[in-house]
């Protein structure tokens, strides 16, 4: 068995150690507390980092940093993780870019896509992304990837607007809809199962078009 590790901060006895571990969240504290309370009990190092699920080397290193900063030391420290592809700044620019919309002349689109958007990533910041890390990019950025339908930058909305009024002049009016329905759809010189302007007459038996003459 190892010799147990020294433990010169003694301002909190193992039984302390074990009830602050009970109110602790954090599953990797609380072994650590139990480690340093079974170190105070007069555990061996190895029997003591066993039955805390950690390595000898482990337990020393934590040890080391309880005697230094007591049981603040003790606390999980913030991973940094992999630094942003991009700034906070080329961040910013890119939602101004999305929220202003292209220009056809200088972009060659008329709405912004993910891959149209990767292009121009590209080419202002130096920086490759897959078409899906663009679409995590605008989620960050709060803006979602519904697009409104496209604009040609050349629509003459004057002329779009008389041509709608045109349209609603040259419809039928409410009552007109409902005179012909209530006559069951026949019109003028139409029987209900003929062509319009065909009219039928009855020989003997058998129907003739008076457009079809004898035979």
């Amino acid at each position: 068995m190892g010799k147990a590790i020294e433990i010169t901060r003694l301002d909190r006895s193992a039984a302390e150690l074990r009830t602050l571990a009970v109110k602790t969240e954090d599953s990797d504290v609380v072994r650590r507390l139990l480690g340093i309370a079974l170190l105070l009990d007069g555990w061996p190092r190895h029997a003591s980092a066993t039955a805390c699920g950690m390595d000898r080397q482990t337990l020393c290193d934590w040890t080391h940093r309880y005697n230094t900063s007591g049981v603040a030391g003790l606390a999980t420290g913030r991973r940094s993780g992999r630094p942003p592809t991009l700034s906070d700044a080329q961040m910013a620019e890119l939602k101004e870019w999305v929220v202003k919309g292209p220009d056809p002349e200088k972009d060659g689109v008329v709405r912004w896509r993910c891959v149209d958007l990767r292009v121009k990533i590209a080419d202002s910041f130096q920086v490759t992304f897959h078409k899906r890390s663009v679409a995590k990019l605008l989620s960050k950025l709060d803006l979602t990837r519904l697009q409104p339908r496209p604009y040609h930058p050349k629509t003459d909305a004057a002329t779009q607007d008389a041509f709608k009024k045109l349209c609603q002049c040259g419809e039928r009016s409410p009552a007109s809809r409902r005179d012909r329905q209530a006559s069951g759809g026949v019109v003028s010189g139409r029987s209900p199962g003929g062509p319009e302007g065909v009219d039928l007459l009855p020989v003997g038996a058998n129907w003739l078009t008076a457009s079809c003459g004898p035979g």
